[in-house]
């Protein structure tokens, strides 16, 4: 009877991790936009499935993910929580797995604390609330070691010829290694990070059959992998090509940044306060306790340590964290095992220890809950917004420039067929500087509104050609970031000025000379773009980085309707990279704001300490430059003639 309600209660607090993890992974799952990558997803969905196997072939992932995630769509939708709800329940398998997991190297205990640790963790929810691979990852390495432990476990208890001799049934010996092959295979055309996790499977094996030596247990094992190899040889050659031929763009990771991340969670701060160090040093130090008898209990050290050692020796940037999903699972089976090992002990101090460790390691991942959800950094790019601006916005004339690397995938996602002409570029993979010029060219040439979402320009425009051809030949009228996305507004009037219709001479600080200026008209109605060009000089080298402010107002004691601040060339020409003697063309887009009254309006310029927004430059003209009178006529109204 003690036995039943002792499992009672086991299945019911499994139950309740399982519940809650699944609530913090459904938690605001359809609240973000889908980002970049996000898009791509959705539009494998749309592709049949020979389609999706031959636009994978040309990517950097296996067609897994994909072919699984278009048969998920087509049942539940592909709205943006339908899409990632596939990721959410992988989550939720992985935690009961680990759970399933933990009992079998350990006891029920050390599952139950593993569960709740990655149910909590903020690096593995977030991967789960993504329409991306790296969930399923997780899961299926898991499902891999969860395999494997049913394979080695017996071995620990009694020599592997006494099961023989005992007349275990055949399927209860084979059905191991034939799910171990196809979780294998499974994992390898899901991610190519998943070999990593073979990988720490074979070091867990040999350090069990070392001790055995049976031949048997060894062909099994040997066959298994062989078996899943044979499943993935269809696509070896592609995975080869496409691992080896991929330019890695990162700079490496810091390994005490990437073991934070792994072992607390996404949201956790760069530098962990002392008494989280120390609690999961406790557990680390329980978990490794635990596998001085039995060697398949060293799997979760292992597991962490291949994927994590070869996430580094490879180089990978920080931005390819979400490769190393499993290892959250394995170091939550540590921290839970060396709880439950510290506490089986029996000893008072061991106890203390272990709920020590437990409630600092608990507290640190429940802490970095709130941010996930809330906190700007960790919220993805918003392209939903992006779109919907240029849809409520767009007039005949407007275009749109993707000068990120698939970003066209996402923003077809929202915008459908609707919205301006968009022009993704560079086009391919970049590298053709004159073709990108050219084009551009055309576009300036063919609108005189442009939005640009700039992302991953290292990737795809390392030169910065869309960038600076659109700073040679149009006006930028407004920036803003939507997550890692810089969203600029450039105003295309025609032929841009490039030498003053009025000069000034005047001085800003010591060495700073404002040329002159170029306005393109001096009568504007609401909804407009004023452009202006600015010509710069400097008689000394500045070591100062100085922003330009322009600002339209009617009264100079108010804060100005309209204003524009940025460093020159749009933050391609720096002050502190001026030249002496050498004129610099400044332009600057200022939009009329759609509610402003008509009216008569001064143009005013100046400079500030890009660290310092209080600290202006002066002259004689004072701290700004009164250069203009400008006409606003009633919104409607034909603008007055210049």
């Amino acid at each position: 009877m003690s036995m039943t309600r002792n499992r009672t209660v086991y299945l019911i607090l499994a139950l309740v991790v399982i519940l809650l993890a699944a609530g913090l992974r459904l938690h605001r799952l359809g609240t973000q936009s889908l980002w970049n990558d996000e898009g791509a997803s959705a539009a494998m969905t749309l592709r049949a499935p020979a389609a999706i196997v031959a636009n994978s072939a040309a990517d950097i992932h296996p067609p897994g993910y994909y072919l699984l995630l278009a048969g998920w769509s087509a049942l539940t939708g592909r709205s943006e929580f339908a899409l990632r709800a596939l990721s959410a329940l992988a989550g939720v398998l992985s935690v009961a797995l680990v759970i399933a997991l933990g009992r079998r190297l350990l006891d029920r205990p050390a599952g139950l604390i593993a569960g709740a640790i990655l149910a909590a963790h903020t690096f593995a929810i977030y991967y789960a609330q993504e329409a991306r691979m790296y969930a399923l990852l997780g899961l299926l390495a898991t499902a891999g070691m969860w395999a494997l432990a049913v394979i080695l476990t017996p071995a620990q208890r009694r020599d592997v010829r006494r099961d023989v001799q005992l007349n275990v049934p055949t399927a209860r010996r084979f059905w191991p290694f034939f799910a171990l092959a196809l979780i294998n295979a499974a994992g390898l055309y899901t991610q190519y990070a998943y070999p990593l996790s073979m990988i720490a499977q074979g070091i867990v094996f040999l350090a069990v059959w070392i001790p055995h030596r049976d031949r048997g247990l060894l062909a099994r094992y040997v066959a298994a992998n062989g078996l899943a190899l044979l499943l993935f040889a269809p696509w070896m050659g592609t995975a080869l090509r496409q691992v080896t031929g991929w330019p890695n763009t990162g700079t490496g990771t810091d390994p005490g940044a990437l073991l934070n991340v792994v072992g607390l969670g996404l949201t956790a701060r760069a530098g962990i306060a002392w008494p989280v160090l120390f609690g999961g040093l406790i557990l680390l130090a329980g978990g490794l306790w635990a596998a001085r008898t039995r060697a398949v209990r060293l799997l979760p050290a292992v597991w962490l340590a291949v994927t994590a050692g070869g996430f580094l020796l490879l180089g990978l940037a920080p931005d390819d964290l979400k490769q190393l999903t499993p290892a959250a699972s394995a170091a939550a089976l540590i921290l839970g095992m060396g709880a439950a090992a510290l506490w089986r002990e029996g000893c008072l101090t061991y106890r203390l220890l272990a709920v020590a460790g437990s409630l600092l390691i608990g507290l640190a991942l429940i802490g970095g809950l709130p941010p996930l959800y809330a906190d700007p950094a960790f919220a993805r790019s918003d392209y939903r917004a992006m779109a919907a601006r240029v849809l409520a916005e767009t007039r005949p004339g407007d275009a749109v420039i993707l000068n990120g690397p698939g970003q066209g995938e996402v923003w077809s996602y929202y915008t459908g067929e609707a919205g301006p002409p968009v022009y993704p570029l560079p086009r391919a993979l970049g590298g053709d500087d004159s073709a990108t010029q050219a084009e551009m060219a055309a576009i300036l040439g063919d609108h005189r509104r442009i939005f640009v979402l700039f992302w991953g320009e290292a990737e795809r425009d390392p030169n910065r050609v869309v960038e600076t051809t659109l700073d040679g030949g149009a006006f930028e009228v407004d920036s803003a970031w939507y997550g890692d996305v810089r969203f600029v507004v450039y105003a295309a009037p025609g032929k841009p000025a490039t030498a003053p219709d009025r000069t000034l001479g005047l001085r800003f600080g010591e060495h700073i000379t404002l040329v002159g200026y170029a306005l393109d008209r001096t009568a504007y109605v609401p909804g407009d773009a004023l452009t202006l060009t600015l010509f710069w000089a400097t008689d000394s080298p500045l070591d100062v980085r100085y922003k330009v402010f322009v600002h339209l107002y009617a009264d100079p004691a108010a804060p100005p309707p309209a204003q524009h601040d940025s460093e020159p060339g749009g933050g391609l020409y720096p002050t502190i990279d001026w030249t002496p003697g050498q004129t610099v063309i400044d332009r600057h887009g200022l939009p009329i704001p759609a509610d402003l009254p008509p009216g008569t309006y001064t143009l005013a310029v100046g400079l500030y300490d890009d660290a310092d927004p209080t600290a202006r430059l002066s002259g004689p003209q004072g701290d700004r430059a009164e250069i203009a009178r400008v006409v606003v006529a009633p919104a409607g109204a034909e603008p007055p003639a210049s």
